[in-house]
């Protein structure tokens, strides 16, 4: 730890040396004036208005005093939902841990071991979520990964072959429709731990041959995915729904939006997210392509769903399954760089635990319905 990082750990320890105006705003008072500096958070990180870091452009003590504020703060608000893979040591009926093996059943495509309850004679498989299909849970969540990696449903198909499974793309898309409801069903209980700041922007779809637009917000903090809209227009749509249901979601309204200059989103902020209480909601909508304000991580968002869309050639439906599949990728499977290889659901506090991620997500959505 350098001199200023020392001098920063002190600030954070003292009682009323930090003022929070918001997620993107805090006050540091001077250890030597009667001062107050502007800690501003940035696209490019944090900015303080202090001579050291405007004129010798180094990370000062203000700078280090709000970052060691902010890791405390968020270990203290931040509650972490753990989501383990089931445990199948029990009966499926009482739940009785008094089971025993009783043989192997074979099926055309794998087998799969038998148990008997010694308590009420039931008799099962550990198979949760996966019951009556031919190919193993392993199959099904490959095919799922690889088709939301990028793959096209018959290249999947071609894929499992190299594994010894055969099965058609219809059969995959089948998966994918059943279990991404499932998973949304379930996911949807679980109330994500986001910033303060909001990030939305549009992007153009072909559904059914038709141009729409897929309006989304993600968290700035975490790049978690909070929720989407289909439209027909670009500027003059309604997207309050979006706003709405974001702030459902999430289970509150962000200090700060930002977005492009769109009058819909202005619109949107004012009715949805403004209010007189304070502190007031700030929507930013002059942003630009290089700078503090600009919306590039929304951007990477947009690129994602436009490498997905491409491998499809276009939705064949507006509430489209695949969309929310899209999405649950994003939250809860995928690791991003940016993230230091996390997800943004762990970002967010909520931790799925297992080597296979979607599996233990299915089988706990089967659980719980």
């Amino acid at each position: 730890m350098n001199q200023r990082q020392e001098k920063g750990k002190i600030i954070a320890e003292k009682n009323n040396q930090i003022k929070r105006i918001d997620s993107n705003h805090y006050k540091v008072k001077s250890q030597s004036t009667n001062n107050e500096y502007d800690i501003i958070s940035t696209e490019s990180g944090l900015s303080c208005s202090c001579p050291d870091h405007q004129f010798r452009k180094v990370c000062c003590k203000h700078i280090h005093s709000v970052e060691i504020s902010l890791k405390i703060r968020q270990k203290v608000e931040q509650q972490i939902v753990t989501i383990n893979p089931i445990n199948m040591d029990c009966c499926t009926k009482c739940q009785s841990e008094k089971i025993k093996k009783i043989g192997i059943r074979h099926n055309k495509n794998y087998d799969i071991q038998m148990y008997r309850c010694k308590n009420c004679n039931k008799k099962f498989s550990m198979n949760l979520g996966f019951e009556r299909l031919k190919a193993t849970p392993e199959s099904v969540t490959a095919s799922m990964n690889l088709y939301f990696n990028g793959e096209s449903l018959r290249h999947v198909a071609d894929s499992m072959k190299l594994f010894g499974v055969k099965v058609t793309h219809k059969t995959i898309e089948n998966w994918i429709k059943k279990y991404v409801k499932l998973m949304d069903k379930y996911l949807e209980q679980i109330t994500p731990q986001v910033g303060d700041t909001w990030r939305t922007d549009e992007i153009y779809l072909k559904i059914k041959g038709n141009r729409k637009y897929l309006y989304a917000m993600m968290d700035d903090q975490t790049r978690l995915w909070i929720a989407s809209q289909v439209s027909n227009n670009k500027y003059t749509e309604d997207v309050r729904p979006l706003f709405r249901k974001s702030q459902e979601i999430a289970n509150k309204r962000p200090a700060v939006l930002i977005s492009d200059g769109a009058r819909n989103f202005a619109e949107a902020h004012k009715k949805e997210f403004r209010t007189l209480a304070k502190p007031h909601s700030i929507h930013i909508s002059h942003i630009h392509l290089k700078g503090d304000f600009n919306n590039n991580r929304m951007e990477r968002l947009n690129g994602e769903i436009r490498d997905r869309e491409k491998v499809m050639r276009g939705l064949k439906k507006e509430d489209s399954t695949i969309i929310t599949g899209m999405k649950i990728h994003h939250n809860f499977i995928r690791p991003h760089m940016a993230l230091d290889g996390q997800t943004p659901a762990d970002k967010a506090g909520i931790k799925i635990e297992g080597n296979n991620k979607w599996i233990t997500l299915i089988q706990n959505a089967t659980k719980k319905t």
